[in-house]
């Protein structure tokens, strides 16, 4: 059964989300937050799974929260969707830099907030990797985006690793990487696991955020201009 908390300052939208949630069989609510900072208590004292987190909450927002939830080394196994009205690629950013393993729209049709609470719960990103890809190559493209990552962070890394950590940038799936390597995907998803746990990634969504912040991906813009 998969534990979920929500974070929403607004109770009919909680109520709304509680609803849905327990209707899957293999989900449950295990609490409700109305800010950022009882979703970060809900999630140590109820041991969740998942958080599906507002942005917009009084006291603390849903980036600060996801800040405290993925930094938490007793919170490792919290996953966190962002669930928010704002579908801007500031917030989309702002979210994934955060450690949040997805990002959904309340609009989302319900099957597909259901799918995106098991995805992530599964250790996956939300967003497929072209699709975050495209999101902060569009961020970065912009004037002085300002590069938060010294690319020195990658020094710990093995040259498969760093091979890797590019076509994950790039949008590949394992699968995907596989066929390029000619290896297998198994071989693949352990340099990906070993990748994350070097670089502190909570996920596949923030190793991409880092092959770009670090260069070693280039937004397809910057790229022409060279």
């Amino acid at each position: 059964m998969i534990r979920v908390v929500i974070a929403d300052d607004q109770p009919v939208v909680r109520a709304g989300f509680a609803t849905l949630v327990r209707s899957a069989p293999d989900l449950t609510v295990v609490g409700e937050a109305r800010t950022g900072a009882e979703a970060v208590t809900l999630a140590r004292t109820e041991r969740a799974d998942v958080v599906l987190m507002d942005i917009r909450m009084p006291e603390l927002d849903g980036l600060g929260a996801t800040r405290l939830i993925t930094a938490d080394d007793d919170l490792a196994g919290v996953h966190v969707l962002i669930l928010t009205t704002f579908e801007i690629d500031e917030y989309v950013f702002a979210a994934l830099r955060s450690g949040a393993s997805g990002f959904l729209g309340k609009s989302a049709e319900p099957d597909q907030l259901l799918d995106a609470i098991r995805l992530v719960h599964s250790g996956e990103a939300l967003l497929s990797p072209a699709a975050t890809r495209s999101l902060i190559a569009r961020f970065l493209a912009r004037p002085d985006p300002g590069r938060l990552v010294p690319p020195a962070r990658l020094s710990g890394l093995t040259d498969r690793e760093r091979e890797i950590l590019a076509l994950v940038g790039s949008g590949l799936s394992n699968d995907e990487i596989a066929d390029r390597l000619v290896v297998s995907p198994h071989t693949v998803k352990t340099h990906v696991n070993r990748t994350m746990a070097k670089l502190g990634a909570h996920d596949r969504a923030q190793l991409v955020v880092i092959a770009y912040e670090t260069g070693l991906v280039v937004p397809p813009s910057a790229d022409r201009t060279r």
